[in-house]
């Protein structure tokens, strides 16, 4: 399977399970994926999801660009565009970039270990960005932290992951600090903290997102720069 679930009490982990390809999103993840989140919203009992990825190297480094996911209604990546009433953290080791990036932001909040690294690496092929990455990172980040990712395509280090307010922790290990809090928010009075969570979160602009950044797949600049992917071109990363 590519996606593990595990049910702890009331909190539920989901894990991206391809490490061999550093956990990126293939059409079957993003169909299991959302068919874990959906199953998790439905059920009363269960309070938080954690997602993660598995392995070392990567929370997940975007879509399989060998295997791109389809679109689909709730996301190409698979869960992007789903309302979930309930808290959701993601706890990241490794590579966090271009839709694993927007799989993050789609969580509530975000633990990382020192081994994370962020990016919209997906700039350096003409991939855009259509999993609600336009309009979450600029509410996380801030606007201008937001441009600078999104048009320049750096990889930042957990550091500066931090500074920016991308990341809220960083911990040896993510994945236990985020199950510690989850298993803590299960715990409150659950009535005013959803009604607070989903007075936080609106968000307006996902499918203005969608219309704009699928007008742009499948032009000649995208399908050149999947090929320079597809052969092993790797663009060189902007000068730091």
């Amino acid at each position: 399977m590519s996606v593990a679930i595990e049910r702890r009490d009331r909190v539920t982990v989901v894990t991206i399970d391809r490490p061999d390809v550093h956990n990126c999103v293939d059409t079957d993840t993003a169909q299991a994926l959302e068919d874990a989140v959906r199953s998790f919203d439905a059920d009363d009992a269960l309070r938080v999801l954690v997602l993660t990825g598995a392995g070392k190297k990567a929370f997940c480094s975007g879509a399989d660009l060998k295997d791109p996911p389809r679109f689909r209604d709730a996301g190409p990546m698979g869960i992007t565009r789903l309302e979930v009433g309930k808290p959701t953290i993601a706890a990241i080791n490794g590579y966090c970039f271009a839709g694993g990036l927007e799989l993050a932001c789609w969580c509530d909040f975000r633990i990382a270990d020192a081994t994370a690294s962020f990016g919209v690496l997906n700039r350096r092929w003409g991939v855009p960005l259509i999993d609600g990455g336009t309009q979450r990172l600029p509410k996380i980040v801030g606007l201008s932290n937001a441009l600078y990712l999104i048009e320049s395509g750096v990889r930042i280090d957990v550091e500066a992951a931090l500074r920016m307010g991308l990341v809220q922790e960083i911990a040896d290990d993510p994945l236990a600090r985020a199950i510690e809090l989850a298993e803590r928010i299960a715990d409150y009075p659950q009535a005013s903290l959803l009604a607070d969570r989903e007075g936080a979160i609106v968000l307006d602009g996902i499918e203005a997102e969608r219309v704009r950044g699928e007008a742009t797949v499948g032009i000649d600049e995208m399908r050149e720069g999947l090929e320079r992917f597809r052969t092993g071109d790797r663009p060189a990363p902007p000068p730091t």
